[in-house]
């Protein structure tokens, strides 16, 4: 039973790890509130600096790369003066010494400096609720106090959510209309492949069922996965398949005798901190009865798109559906690539 206990508090633990920087570390070696922003005390969420005039957000400061990339969605990479160092890996980023633009400053994920903040003299702090776990203390709470305008946004845990933070960003900064036209081309691509998804039936042991799919997060001996809740989940479903776990909620640490008894059709890893994901679970003890693995249907998704929520969730997305469903949605390609 101490055994058991020991494993389980290791795996939860695993599960909040990875819930405080999933959004910010997943190219390292080594979900929420529904999208809504925030503005606490001292702060505003309506596009203006303390004290300033409407839509003057020139320079913007981005501490979580999911905020970034909506932000480079909107065409206003060349506003942001400094992010986190996942979000400065961006090719939006990376690009814009092209221009002969300066190149955007480092702050620390967790513990931002405010004295450095400070001397970039920004207009807009746009953070994530992920920015609080390490400091214990609202991090930026100096910087409000000082009258610069800081806007949170919960982490999503549904597409609806991330459509809404879109929107958010762009109203805060002025590009309203930039908004609405990112969140319309992400629905006409999620509903072309949601129109495949609704039309998929497969025949399983004489039944007609859809495809199972386990979704691995983290790989053993402390394994996550998703339940429904998550965004995941949802896209999990939006291409006619079956979550293994969706009867569980948000963010879990399955068991391998769950895993075995569910035996899914396809299994799905946004791993990419091991060096072959696919062998690692190919090869545990007792993975070799399940029928994914029996069929070689055990598959890697992109992990920054599958794991950030933004509008690159496309391209996850489209991966999962020709992975699980190749014959359905061969040539459902191109639309999520950045």
């Amino acid at each position: 039973m101490k055994q058991e206990m020991k494993h389980t508090t290791r795996a939860i633990f695993v599960v909040l790890l990875i819930l405080a920087v999933l959004t910010g570390c997943n190219r390292s070696k080594g979900g929420g509130a529904g999208g809504r922003a925030a503005a606490a005390p001292g702060s505003t969420a309506d596009g203006r600096t303390a004290g300033g005039s409407a839509g003057a957000v020139n320079r913007i400061i981005s501490t979580a790369p999911s905020n970034t990339e909506i932000i480079a969605g909107l065409g206003l990479a060349d506003r942001i003066v400094a992010a986190d160092k996942y979000s400065l890996e961006l090719p939006e980023l990376k690009r814009r010494g092209d221009n002969g633009l300066r190149d955007a400053a480092e702050i620390d994920f967790f513990y931002p400096d405010p004295e450095a903040i400070i001397s970039l003299d920004p207009d807009m702090i746009i953070t994530s609720e992920h920015n609080v776990y390490g400091a214990g203390d609202d991090p930026f709470r100096l910087l409000k106090e000082m009258g610069i305008t800081v806007v949170y946004l919960p982490t999503s845990n549904s597409i609806a959510g991330i459509y809404r933070d879109i929107e958010t960003i762009a109203t805060v900064l002025g590009v309203t209309e930039r908004g609405s036209e990112l969140v319309r081309n992400m629905k006409e691509q999620i509903d072309s492949i949601a129109a495949i998804g609704n039309s998929i039936a497969v025949t399983k042991n004489s039944n007609t069922a859809k495809k199972s799919v386990y979704m691995e997060i983290s790989p053993s001996p402390n394994m996550v996965t998703v339940g429904r809740e998550t965004f995941l989940n949802e896209m999990i479903e939006l291409i006619g398949a079956q979550n293994i776990f969706a009867d569980k909620t948000g963010w879990l640490a399955p068991g391998v005798e769950a895993i075995l008894e569910r035996d899914p059709d396809v299994i799905l890893t946004n791993v990419n901190f091991i060096d072959d994901p696919v062998g690692e679970i190919k090869g545990r003890d007792g993975f070799a009865s399940l029928g994914a693995v029996r069929e070689g249907a055990v598959y890697t998704i992109d992990t920054d798109s599958s794991s950030r929520p933004s509008q690159h969730i496309i391209l996850a997305l489209e991966q999962m559906a020709r992975a699980v469903y190749p014959e359905y949605y061969a040539c459902e390609a191109g639309a999520g690539s950045r």
